[in-house]
Parts: structure tokens; sequence; C-alpha cells
């Protein structure tokens, strides 16, 4: 089968609906960090697959489990027990503390899940409280649901009316957030740290305006950590970085290492309110999405990866705090642990394509943010040397600037 650039476009313009923009490289196979094109050309990935990859690509273990699992059983439904789920549910909780887990199939299906199950608690409480609070700058997918919930008019426009009810209030103003909740709000949705938005970590201030918020009217939290989840910040989920207790917390990405996997985590209070038939999913929690989960998870504490992340993201925030203070273009660093984003000064678009010249893999978001998602497994000579690129390319844009 041809893989050249040219064919691959060729084919794809032909058969396949135009709604990516994609660069022009097609990559065949990849190893740890690295990705290779089909011209044998080697990458370095500090973005895996936006934050899919945890374990890198080509993981041993990882594909051990799946070629095993692929060759035992891969689905049965959910009309029937299999052993995984309840394993993989005992792990999320016992990383979040929160004891109950709907499996689905993505992020965007997590948070969607999320928002059902909200509405769902408070009807069955008998009180009508139809009111989502959302934040500014902040995105959760593309469904309707989770599209609603998403501020940029850019996604949310050519898609109206979506759901009703549902109010913004800028991220990490305590005030603004206190004025807006009510006794009619069903929930806050909140990103820990902000993904899509620019990597925009919430405030201690505004974290505490929100468990106020829910102490004081009895909205539950929906905490998103489908980007900044399941170690990619140091912890196992960013929102106890920030003293939160959600209610409902949704993830996907990172984990299943590349096999398609969400879970909706839910305390007690509220599952006691969901009832048989409420949701599904015909693929969610299958054995082999499940299986690959448990080897993330296995890794993530069992093999000491939530330390190295603590320990190596501690060393790329100084690099590139470094970098920072001696390329004009760079305005702010923002994130925590392996999750980054430099503000620049102008459009991220170019830095990009001269990091992908450079050959090192970043991309571009909320318009003028460098954003950094390198795989968990990343070592610190390996985060050196992609960002050795990275602060070529910044001097490639800015000196020519």
């Amino acid at each position: 089968m041809q893989t050249t650039v040219d064919d691959v476009q060729a084919r794809e313009a032909r058969y396949i609906l135009q709604t990516y923009r994609r660069a022009p490289i097609t990559f065949v196979r990849g190893k740890g960090v690295r990705l290779y094109d089909a011209d044998g050309g080697e990458y370095l990935d500090l973005l895996s697959g936006i934050g899919v990859a945890s374990l890198g690509h080509a993981h041993p273990g990882l594909a051990r489990a799946i070629a095993d699992q692929a060759q035992t059983l891969l689905h049965t439904s959910n009309l029937f027990y299999h052993p995984l789920q309840g394993q993989l549910g005992e792990h999320l909780a016992n990383l979040s503390g929160l004891p109950r887990t709907f499996f689905c199939n993505s992020g965007a299906e997590a948070v969607e899940a999320c928002l059902k199950f909200a509405r769902r608690y408070w009807y069955t409480r008998g009180e009508r409280r139809p009111e989502i609070i959302a934040l500014e700058k902040s995105f959760h997918g593309r469904t309707f649901g989770s599209l609603s919930v998403t501020a940029d008019e850019h996604y949310r426009a050519p898609f109206v009316p979506l759901l009703s009810d549902v109010r913004f209030v800028p991220v990490n103003d305590p005030e603004a957030l206190l004025s807006a909740v009510s006794r009619s709000t069903a929930a806050i949705i909140a990103e820990p740290v902000q993904g899509e938005g620019g990597v925009r970590p919430l405030t201690s201030a505004f974290a505490h305006a929100i468990g106020e918020a829910c102490s004081k009217t009895g909205a539950l939290l929906i905490a998103d950590e489908v980007q900044s989840g399941l170690g990619r910040t140091g912890y196992p989920f960013y929102f106890a970085a920030l003293g939160l207790r959600p209610d409902l917390v949704s993830v996907g990405k990172a984990l299943g290492g590349g096999v398609p996997v969400g879970a909706a985590l839910i305390n007690e209070e509220v599952a006691s309110t969901i009832s048989f038939g409420d949701h599904g999913s015909t693929y969610g929690g299958n054995l082999l999405a499940c299986r690959a989960a448990l080897c993330v998870l296995d890794e993530l504490v069992g093999g000491g990866l939530m330390a190295h992340v603590a320990r190596v993201g501690r060393h790329v925030e100084q690099r590139l705090r470094a970098m920072a203070a001696t390329h004009a273009i760079v305005k702010e660093v923002r994130g925590a642990g392996l999750m980054w984003g430099l503000e620049l000064t102008r459009d991220a678009a170019p830095v990009v394509q001269a990091a992908v010249a450079r050959r090192v893999i970043v991309n571009r978001t909320a318009e003028t943010v460098v954003r950094l998602l390198p795989p968990l497994i990343i070592t610190g000579a390996e985060a050196d040397e992609g960002l050795d690129r990275l602060d070529a390319a910044l001097g490639d844009v800015g000196d020519n600037a």
C-alpha cells in the first residue's frame, strides 16, 4: 500500500469528510516519544496525539495486553458481565475518591454522561434546576451537550440552538462565579486546567469560590479532567491539587493509551439517583478498552509513572521559563506536570510550523498558545532534546518577525 503524502492526500481528498486541516506529514510508526514518517524522518512527539499516547508509542506492555485481549475476547455488550470493568472501576475509584464509574468511548461522551447524570439527580429530588454554569475559554467536546458548555463561538455558531440554560462566567473571577450560581443551578462544570482554552490552571481563589458556591446552593460540581487527569499534571487528578471535591468527573484521552475509552466518575449520592436504562453505550467498557486502561493505570501507579511526571515536569518548567526569558515572543508560561502552554505575543501557528521543520511536534491552541502534552514516559534527556528543537523554532520565528 502506498503511503506517500501525495497518495494519502489524494485518497483522503476523494473519500474523507474534510473536517480536519492536516499538516502534510504521513506518520507510519512510532517508538516511545518518537514518530517516523513515510520517508523515514524522525520526530520528537511533544503532543502525544493531543494527550492520548500516555505511555508513548508502541509501548511493549500495552501492545502485549492489547494483542492478548484481541486473541481472547474483544466485546460482549453490556447485556452481560465480564471481569475487567469492575477491576478498572476499582482502580479509578481509588485514584479519584469517587466510587462509581460509567464507561463510554471518549472524553466528550464522558462529559455528556456527567451532564445527564446532573440533570437526573435534580429530577429524582423533585427540584427544577435547569441551569449549568460553565466557564469562558472552556472546551468540553463537540456533541450537542458538551458543545453547549463550550464557550468558543467558533465551535458553537454553526450548530445553534444548543442546550438552553447554560451561563458562562469569566475564568478565575471568584466574584463573577459567586454571583452567577444560585438555587436554580444544577451544576458547575470546569476544567481544573483549561486545555483548548490555552492551558490555564484554575487559581486557588477561584477553586475556593467554586467550593463555596456549591456549598451554599447545593449545585453539583463536574470536573472535566479529560486532558488534565490521570497523571498528566503529576497528580492523579488536578482537582485534588486545588482542594476541589467534585460530584462527577469526566475522563478520557490518556486512559486507554491510544485505545478509545472514556469514563464518568460519580459520587455515591448522585449514583443513587440513576436508574437502569438512564444511559448506555454499546461499546462502553468493552474488554479491549478496559484491558488497555488497566495497563495504563498499572504503569501510572504501580510503575511509578506519576512520580516520574512530577519530577520531569519540574525540569520541563525550568527549561520553559528559561526559554521564555530569552525570547521576547513568549509572553507567559502556564501549566503543571507535563501539561504546558507558551502564551505568545502573536499567532502561534508559525512557531508550530517552525517546530515541525525542526522535527518536533507541538500544536497551537487558543490562537496564541503553543501547547505541549508529551507522553508521560518522556525522560529528562528526551525533554531537553525536544525543547532544544522548540527553542530553535522560537528563534526562527522571533528572529524573522
